[in-house]
């Protein structure tokens, strides 16, 4: 058995991976701002970090690998939609909270073993801030409870930033009561009309960063084997983090740092205004999940992924032939080592579908769908892939019907009768082959 191999980015190279506990690994990963439906770029670490998720559990057990991706439920986005709309903080969290889930579901990525809400946490938030101000390393200012950086040595080490990167990522928020330019926000006072805990610093809502801090801290332990996300969270958000957590405890916070590299869509940075702003939750009523989970997998996920509706028809293009070929096929007991071995070596996933791509022939079908399956894919059968739901104006039914009317056209020679039925069901968007088990249906492309 080969070992697993992972690009560390505080490290800045590819180190075995050797978990602290293997029958308990840790892995936790950040999740979303629920104020808005997830775009497409939110999707890319979901994805990426579920093929983790999985390999763990193929090598060290599906009991033994502990998965945590939070909710981020307060924020000033939150309020503000809150505010807009005239509803509560909840029903905006909730309400996006739930088509997070169901959205990546379809997909296909895994359940996290726990999905933690930020404002389920502040006691645990509290008394880390005590701590930290006892030590030294924060302190209250009219109302606001900041962490003092300069009291940490090696502040900055995740990202390698200058003393003068430091101090200029900090200013987005100026404060005259700050100690020191680069210190951050970890309590901050929330007016009578905003949303707000009582604290021993006054009523107020935490910082972002201290927020995953504690949510590992009491899930998943004082140091943790893997820490995820994206590029852009590099900096300030998990330096932010190593700094809250490692001067609380006196101790490494994380073993492993992973990050996705950046999505841009047709080549460009999506954006509104260019009208390239996808969200899955738009995508997903027009195209399979398969097909965008297999387009944000054609990269490594280190480097930049370009997004395109033409690539995602390319992929759901590939999908189509595996699910031809393994269609009727029961899926091999084993994943193949192929795709394995690819994964292992820094979740390398442009191989892994090589390697399945090396597997599409009638002779190896059971290995392919056992390889597939366990990325994530193939995960319907062929007529529900190739099927579907009906396209609007006609019911599944009256589908049927119309084949069993072709059919007995067929029978009784009218051929002009068939053809009609056929071309009829083409411009409803209905593509008819004829096999030798009969005639089955799916959508046109």
């Amino acid at each position: 058995m080969t070992d697993i191999y992972l690009y560390n980015t505080l490290a800045r190279e590819k180190q075995k991976f050797v978990p602290i506990d293997p029958k308990n690994v840790r892995m936790y990963v950040c999740g979303p701002t629920v104020w808005d439906y997830a775009h497409i770029g939110n999707a890319r670490p979901v994805v990426v970090f579920d093929m983790l998720f999985r390999l763990l559990r193929h090598e060290y057990g599906d009991d033994h690998v502990t998965y945590a991706r939070n909710f981020t439920d307060i924020d000033d986005k939150i309020m503000k939609r809150a505010d807009d709309e005239g509803v509560s903080i909840r029903t905006i969290t909730n309400r996006y909270a739930k088509a997070y889930v169901e959205d990546m579901a379809t997909l296909g990525a895994m359940t996290p073993t726990i999905q933690p809400k930020a404002t389920e946490h502040i006691p645990e938030m509290i008394r880390m801030m005590q701590t930290l101000i006892e030590r030294g390393h924060a302190y209250e200012a009219e109302g606001h409870v900041m962490f003092n950086v300069p009291s940490m040595e090696n502040y900055g080490r995740l990202s390698r930033h200058s003393r003068d990167e430091l101090v200029a990522g900090a200013r987005v928020d100026v404060a005259p009561f700050k100690r020191d330019p680069a210190d951050f926000v970890l309590w901050k006072p929330s007016s009578e009309e905003q949303v707000g805990w009582n604290s021993p610093w006054g009523r107020g809502r935490p910082g972002w960063h201290l927020e995953c801090s504690c949510m590992i801290e009491k899930h998943l332990g004082e140091t943790i084997d893997i820490h995820a996300g994206g590029q852009d969270l590099i900096f300030p958000h998990h330096e932010n983090e190593i700094a809250q957590s490692e001067c609380t405890h006196g101790k490494q916070f994380v073993n492993y740092w992973m990050h996705n590299g950046y999505l841009t869509v047709d080549g460009e940075k999506m954006s509104k205004s260019l009208g390239n702003f996808h969200t899955v939750h738009d995508l997903i009523a027009e195209h399979p999940g398969e097909a965008i989970r297999l387009s944000l997998l054609t990269a490594h996920y280190r480097q930049p992924v370009d997004f395109s509706l033409e690539s995602m028809r390319e992929q759901k293009r590939r999908l189509d032939r595996w699910y031809r070929l393994t269609d009727g096929v029961v899926a091999a007991a084993d994943v193949p080592t192929s795709v394995i071995e690819a994964l292992k070596d820094d979740l390398n996933t442009p191989k892994a579908i090589a390697a399945l791509d090396a597997l599409a022939t009638p002779e190896t079908a059971a290995d392919l769908k056992a390889g597939a399956q366990f990325m994530g894919l193939l995960a319907v059968g062929a007529t529900t892939w190739f099927q579907g739901e009906a396209p609007e104006g006609i019911s599944v039914a009256d589908i049927e019907a119309k084949i069993a009317e072709r059919l007995d056209a067929r029978k009784n020679k009218d051929f002009a009768a068939s053809d009609r039925i056929r071309d009829e069901l083409l411009a409803m968007g209905i593509l008819l082959e004829d096999g030798a088990s009969g005639t089955t249906w799916r959508k046109a492309d």
